[in-house]
């Protein structure tokens, strides 16, 4: 394997790529020297020395987090507030045997977290309902007359996943209709919480448990972790089986990849083992899911976000929104592959909804922005977009023009739905519940790097002029940060399928855990051409005549594909993720091309 380091911070010298970033080597002086010591201490290869340190990892913690397990990661789940009033309360209920309804969101993280809930609940006997509001007639969380037809139904304790932490008003509601309330969820809290026998969620103002980068999967996985103990010290499962918990971390591996949280910690622990309870096939609905995504190989962090999460969003997005829960909870195979063809279907009808929306985007966005790009904020709407794909439409215009971004979509009585996506540094979350405060939009919540809103038509002009005074300096200071990471450089040759089994063990990679950027320097661009019909297929060829295969997705018509296009045979230098391409039955190793620029000289 060829590697190299080098020593200048702008990595092979690319002040300007064709992506229009300067490139950077990971590590300052102060890493390199904690690679060092970390390579010498735990033995590891000096380039898998190098990622760790570029991670933040000191030569302690290596061996913990080459092999993160949730006996090292996981806290007692006691120390998030309300969890022990919440799993006292959720043992009641499976004694008791209540019926207890369950209200998720339209999201892979609001499926996975009702369908693993519904599952343990099943599996103990308790009946349970899962309702999943429609995005367009019920929106975004709890509504009043989902909560009444729960409650007619006979269920009395109302849990909700992924929901509830801002819905002060209608669990209100609930609790004059005799429901009592478990919120379990992970989005940003004001100072106000809804009325409810506990709220368990990392991110409220009061909990100190250092979990608030957890998805909802993962704190209703810790709920019923604690739940389960609660009931084992009642003496519960003498005379009946406990279920077991390992066996469902698919779920949550799902919706912690799925909903782009950071892979940090307890994360990384959940991810890593529920890939390996995926690769065993044993869930009914995701064995059918993976099967008509065509998924080659074990499944991946990136199999789960770009192939198996966007079919479970379909459904949400455009389709019926408690598909991706019935899947999950399905245990028949006929039933999980009609519902996986369906979602599939759906997700086809979306790519082509979101293609069309995003033509219009762009057009209003570079109209907006001036040839200059001038400005802090992308804020685009129509009357004629489909609400359910506006994060799509958002998270593209946020990587073409490097700014957070939203997308609205206005209905005839002139009421939109917006989601937005942000860039690291910016917290649009925060932007947004501020402008709830002030009364510029009807409602919204999200996290750091997404958000969601409601507002009027006559909002619109207000809500833009906020943002741009609101995350101006945020956005100035993180565009003026912004470069692309590189970890180290290597020659075609030494792309290997032994060096990416090496790079994996870093892994599972995802937000918050960046999968290895590697550059190959001075590489003549042999070969490119289309694919499919946004995608870029590449050869590379070193000065020792070593060929790698690549590909550059969604590139076409875009700065990094033009820039390909135009440097035909010519020396580039280029940045990618390797991985292992195992299309047609047979493996080779394929550099996902990030960015690239002319090699001087």
């Amino acid at each position: 394997m060829q590697f190299q380091t080098i020593s200048s911070r702008h990595f092979l010298g690319v002040q300007s790529s064709f992506t229009g970033k300067a490139w950077r080597e990971r590590l300052d002086a102060q890493g390199q020297m904690q690679a060092v010591t970390l390579a010498q201490r735990s033995g590891q290869p000096e380039l898998l020395a190098r990622i760790l340190a570029g991670r933040g990892v000191a030569a302690e913690e290596a061996e913990a987090y080459l092999a993160p397990t949730l006996r090292h990661y996981m806290p007692d789940p006691s120390r998030l507030t309300d969890m022990d009033k919440a799993a006292e309360r959720l043992a009641d209920a499976v004694m008791a045997r209540e019926s207890i309804a369950i209200f998720g969101d339209y999201d892979v993280d609001g499926a996975t977290s009702a369908a693993l809930l519904a599952g343990w609940l099943r599996e103990v006997g308790v009946p349970a309902r899962i309702h999943i509001p429609d995005r367009i007639y019920e929106g975004y969380g709890p509504n009043e007359e989902a909560i009444r037809l729960l409650r007619a139904e006979g269920a009395s304790l109302l849990v909700t996943v992924d929901c509830g932490t801002t819905s002060v008003d209608v669990l209100g509601k609930a609790t004059e209709l005799g429901f009592e309330t478990l919120v379990v969820d992970h989005h940003q809290a004001g100072e106000v919480l809804p009325p409810a026998v506990a709220v368990v969620n990392p991110n409220r103002l009061d909990d100190l448990s250092g979990q608030g980068h957890l998805c909802a999967c993962g704190v209703t996985f810790m709920l019923l972790v604690a739940a389960s103990r609660t009931l084992r010290q009642r003496g519960w499962w003498r005379e009946r089986p406990e279920p077991d918990l390992m066996a469902r971390l698919d779920l949550v591996a799902l919706g912690t990849v799925a909903d782009v949280v950071p892979l940090k910690g307890l994360n990384r622990a959940f991810v890593a083992r529920g890939l390996a309870v995926m690769r065993q096939r044993q869930r009914a609905g995701l064995r059918a899911l993976m099967d008509m995504a065509r998924l080659d190989g074990p499944p991946r962090p990136y199999h789960l976000g770009f192939l198996l999460g966007p079919r479970i969003n379909a459904g949400g997005r455009i389709g019926d929104a408690a598909l991706g829960a019935r899947l999950l909870m399905s245990e028949d195979g006929e039933e999980a592959a009609s519902i996986a063809a369906t979602l599939d279907r759906l997700n086809r009808e979306r790519q082509t909804v979101e293609a069309i929306m995003l033509e219009e985007a762009l057009a209003e966005a570079v109209a907006a922005l001036g040839m200059e790009e001038t400005g802090a904020t992308v804020v685009t709407a129509s009357r004629n977009w489909h609400p359910g794909v506006v994060g799509l439409v958002a998270a593209r215009l946020k990587e073409r023009f490097g700014r957070p971004a939203f997308a609205i979509a206005f209905n005839k009585d002139g009421v939109g739905t917006g989601s937005g996506r942000s860039i690291g540094g910016v917290d649009l979350g925060k932007a947004v519940r501020q402008a709830v405060e002030r009364g510029l939009v009807f409602k919204g919540g999200g996290h750091a790097m997404a958000a969601g809103i409601t507002l009027g038509q006559n909002q619109l002009g207000a809500f833009r002029a906020y943002l741009e005074a609101e995350l101006a300096s945020a956005v100035e200071t993180a565009r003026a940060d912004a470069a692309l990471e590189i970890d180290g450089a290597l020659a075609a040759g030494g792309a290997t399928t032994g060096l990416i089994e090496m790079l994996e063990k870093a892994g599972p990679f995802g937000q918050g855990n960046p999968e290895p950027v590697l550059a190959l320097p001075s590489h003549q661009l042999a070969f490119v051409d289309t694919v499919g019909e946004a995608h870029l297929r590449l050869r590379l060829k070193a000065h020792d005549g070593a060929m790698l295969d690549a590909i550059a997705f969604r590139s076409v018509g875009q700065p990094l594909g033009d820039g390909l296009i135009g440097h035909r045979g010519r020396a580039l230098h280029v940045a990618g993720t390797l991985s292992v391409d195992r299309y047609g039955g047979r493996e080779r190793v394929q550099l996902r091309v990030l960015d690239a620029a002319p090699a001087m000289g």
